[in-house]
């Protein structure tokens, strides 16, 4: 299996729609293409990170300066992010827009990844962080842009789970 490049330049398109100009990311394999389109994009600035809990800080302060922000990171970066998470974001409502790579569900073949893919949704529900799953090319933007949404009018952390079944061809 190979990353989607059509699913990538979608995700992209999304993100620019949704009016997004700043990301922070940890570079992972399936979110690649899209971060690279994101470097190259001059309306928006892409902050890589060397841990996703430092994505946390970066999002707020982009809250705070007024700068739509939104955070790309694989499911096992989100535990990483867990503390920033509760004892920032959540501690002082101030919303946060994860687009989270879901490795490790159905149909994983790496092992690796699975044992994250199974707990994912569980951390999600016990921390309170409303979740969809983005599947299909057709509504990814739609999605990205609710979520966006959503974040804002909640003052919450919400994620999108970028699925298998978008993210490769």
């Amino acid at each position: 299996m190979t990353v989607s490049y059509e699913n990538s330049k979608t995700i992209f398109e999304g993100i620019k729609a949704a009016g997004i100009r700043s990301v922070s990311a940890l570079p992972e394999t399936w979110l690649g293409l899209l971060l690279q389109r994101i470097e190259e994009e001059p309306a928006m600035t892409l902050v890589q990170v060397a841990k996703e809990e430092e994505a946390i800080g970066i999002a707020a302060g982009a809250y705070f300066a007024g700068v739509p922000h939104i955070l790309l990171m694989q499911n096992h970066g989100f535990f990483g992010a867990v503390n920033g998470i509760v004892s920032l974001a959540e501690l002082y409502h101030i919303p946060l827009c994860m687009l989270i790579a879901y490795r490790g569900h159905w149909g994983e073949p790496y092992p690796w990844h699975t044992r994250g893919g199974i707990v994912t949704e569980g951390v999600l529900r016990a921390l309170a962080i409303p979740f969809e799953h983005a599947r299909d090319r057709m509504k990814v933007a739609k999605q990205i842009r609710e979520a966006w949404t959503f974040s804002q009018s909640s003052l919450s952390p919400v994620a999108l789970l970028l699925t298998r079944d978008l993210m490769e061809d």
